[in-house]
């Protein structure tokens, strides 16, 4: 019995050793644009208030340590567009009773840093960093916003910035001040994660190319090179938005980019037919120093008025594994049918 004993005890040693050494595990959640209605230049908002808009994402988004994603547009209630609306140009307002539906979505963090944050000049910024202050969501990517901040959770500093191709927001052009803000949040937290709003728009943009993007004499950035930067500069994931169609996913210096979850809940102002209506809710699970260990894209699909809702065909993770083997095709990923990703061999 004392030798039964014995090998019990060295064999729970063995497994409390093994678990260590694993360190601990940490699971986030990414996701593309977000404009819940407007009332610019019509009423467009959503029935029942919008509470069913994220009633599919909402077990999945509450569920990680902190989720993140793309708020495109405003949260204010009044006031003047600069922006002559017209087939290539939008300008979205969302009222500041919506503010509460991201709370309870279960987002942590959300980047301003994009080409509709200043729909409504100051005011409306001003309105939206309130609206965001109030429900305790995190926000960054703005000059006149914080450059970076840190979410902590459960005793884990998580770092942000966020970074878009307009004037008004801390430029992914502008490599000096990335990199100074990456460094800052190095020192200040234990995961960095850095959001970008870039690329061209549009259905036939969902392929990954080198170099410069321009749209509509606008640079939207050259993103391989932005989001490699910011991986060598210390960050541990990067995830992009813009293009409102996906893109690849990257496993670079054993860090997770993804260089597109296109939209997630615009439910009115955009067009939402094929690829456009893609809504991936992409679950990264890291090491505690940051690396990959491994992911889950879920695939949600959108119908004007609705919100994102699951697609039991997995439209959204087929596409991004498919643009993954055409543009990043020596990625050590695999991807499978349902959207589960890892590393190639495991």
């Amino acid at each position: 019995m004392k030798a039964f004993t014995f090998y019990v005890l060295a064999a729970w040693a063995v497994c409390q050793a093994f678990a260590q050494s694993q360190g601990r595990q940490l699971h986030l959640a990414f996701t593309g644009d977000i404009m819940m209605g407007t009332t610019f230049p019509s009423v467009q908002l959503p029935p029942q208030e919008g509470r069913q808009l994220f009633v599919d994402a909402a077990p999945l988004l509450q569920r990680a340590d902190v989720a993140a994603g793309n708020l495109e547009g405003t949260l204010c209630d009044s006031g003047t567009t600069h922006k002559k609306p017209s087939a290539m140009c939008y300008a979205f307002r969302t009222p500041t009773r919506f503010a509460p539906l991201l709370q309870q979505a279960g987002f942590d963090f959300l980047s301003m840093a994009n080409n509709h944050a200043n729909d409504f000049g100051a005011a409306g910024i001003g309105s939206t960093r309130s609206c965001l202050d109030r429900m305790g969501i995190a926000y960054a990517g703005l000059l006149q916003a914080p450059d970076r901040v840190v979410v902590e959770r459960d005793g884990v500093r998580y770092g942000f910035c966020a970074f878009g191709h307009n004037g008004y927001t801390l430029r992914h052009q502008d490599l000096d001040t990335v990199r100074q803000i990456i460094t800052s949040l190095v020192a200040e937290s234990d995961v960095v994660i850095v959001s970008f709003h870039g690329g061209a728009e549009g259905s036939k943009q969902n392929r990954l190319p080198w170099g410069k993007e321009m749209f509509c004499g606008e640079d939207r950035g050259s993103l391989r090179q932005f989001a490699h930067f910011c991986i060598d500069a210390g960050a541990d994931v990067v995830y992009g938005h813009g293009p409102h169609v996906v893109r690849a996913v990257e496993l670079y210096k054993e860090h997770f980019i993804a260089y597109s979850l296109g939209n997630f809940c615009t439910p009115y102002g955009m067009n939402l037919s094929g690829l456009l209506g893609y809504a991936p809710l992409l679950e990264l699970t890291l090491h505690e120093d940051g690396r990959f260990a491994e992911g889950q894209i879920h695939s949600f699909i959108q119908h004007r008025g609705v919100g994102p809702r699951m697609d039991e065909q997995h439209r959204a993770a087929r596409e991004i594994r498919r643009l993954t083997r055409l543009d990043v095709p020596h990625t050590p990923l695999v991807i499978d049918d349902k959207g589960r990703i890892l590393r190639k061999g495991h």
